[in-house]
């Protein structure tokens, strides 16, 4: 599948207009159309916008793989998995209070990759 085709079906599959993303992007109908017809493409600060609004990766939309879902779910379940199995860090118990803020300062490292 293409990009345009990969963009057109998960902007279908989210319920969002031409317009609505052309609006959330920044940028105007006739170029988001554009993508979407398949006569130009994005360039990557774009497609990063494009891939957070569609919950998806840019690999996905730039056809690299053919799995829609974010790596971000995949990491984040592979976190709260090691966070549940986590059961002491440094001889001390880890409350469910201590494996939240683990959980929100290891995602934010990851998103700042």
């Amino acid at each position: 599948m293409k990009f345009n085709e990969r963009l057109s079906n998960l902007r279908e599959k989210h319920n969002y207009s031409k317009t609505q993303m052309a609006n959330m992007i920044g940028v105007s109908l006739p170029r988001y159309a554009n993508w979407e017809y398949g006569y130009n493409d994005p360039d990557m600060d774009t497609l990063v916008k494009l891939a957070k609004i569609l919950d998806t990766s840019v690999d996905y939309l730039a056809g690299k793989v053919d799995n829609p879902v974010s790596s971000d779910k995949d990491v984040n379940g592979d976190l709260d998995d090691m966070l549940d199995d986590a059961r002491s860090f440094d001889g001390k118990p880890l409350d469910e209070h201590d494996r939240e803020l683990v959980r929100g300062i290891l995602k934010r490292i990851y998103s700042e990759k």
